[in-house]
Order: C-alpha cells, then structure tokens, then sequence
C-alpha cells in the first residue's frame, strides 16, 4: 500500500507561516482524493484540507482562507502552505487518502505556534 512521509514542521510564532511537505511512496496524488489531516492528543484525527478526485480543492472552517493545498504530481508530492497560524494550529499533521487507509499513515510533522 502507499506509503506518506510527511515533513516541514517546526515551531513558529503566532501569525507566522510555514509550509508542510508530503511525499507519497506510489503515483497517487492525481485522480484520488486526499489531503491534510491534523490531531491534537486525545482528540480525533480530521482532515483540513483536500483535493477531491476531481481536483477540486476544500478546506475546513478552521483553516479557510489560511491555508492552501498544493500539489506536483511528477513528484508524487503534496504540499500545505500555512499563513497566518495560530496556537490552536498546534498539531500533529499528517497526509493520507480521503477516506484514510490505516496502513499508510506517516509520522506526521509536528506543528508548533507559539510565543
């Protein structure tokens, strides 16, 4: 199955930006629908952003107009431009399908935002 390794986290302050990277181990990021997901500890993991299979992207309430999914389908590669991040950002991220396979999950990258 295919496998996500995600990557680009850090600690950033309050209003900052940083870019999330996520490199797919199989030719999947066209025609399938996947995207960001993010989880804080005891809470469940959820998407925040995602391209359906028709490439149309979506956001969650929490991140729209913040956030922007990208991707480069030559690298196998989905990117999440983050702006304007804020302490409740702080997360876990991670990439997978939409809806997840639980064999392919990474490590995830740490996201941190605070003063």
């Amino acid at each position: 199955q295919v496998q996500f390794m995600e990557s680009g986290g850090g600690l950033v302050q309050p209003g900052g930006s940083l870019r999330l990277s996520c490199v797919a181990s199989e030719s999947v990021i066209d025609g399938n629908s996947l995207g960001w997901y993010r989880q804080t500890p005891g809470k469940q993991r959820l998407w925040l952003a995602r391209f359906r299979a028709s490439g149309v992207a979506e956001y969650s309430n929490s991140v729209k107009g913040r956030f922007t999914i990208s991707r480069n389908a030559a690298n196998n590669a989905l990117y999440l431009q983050m702006n304007d991040l804020r302490p409740e950002d702080t997360s876990v991220y991670y990439c997978n399908l939409i809806p997840s396979d639980s064999r392919s999950w990474g490590q995830g990258t740490q996201v941190t935002v605070s003063s």
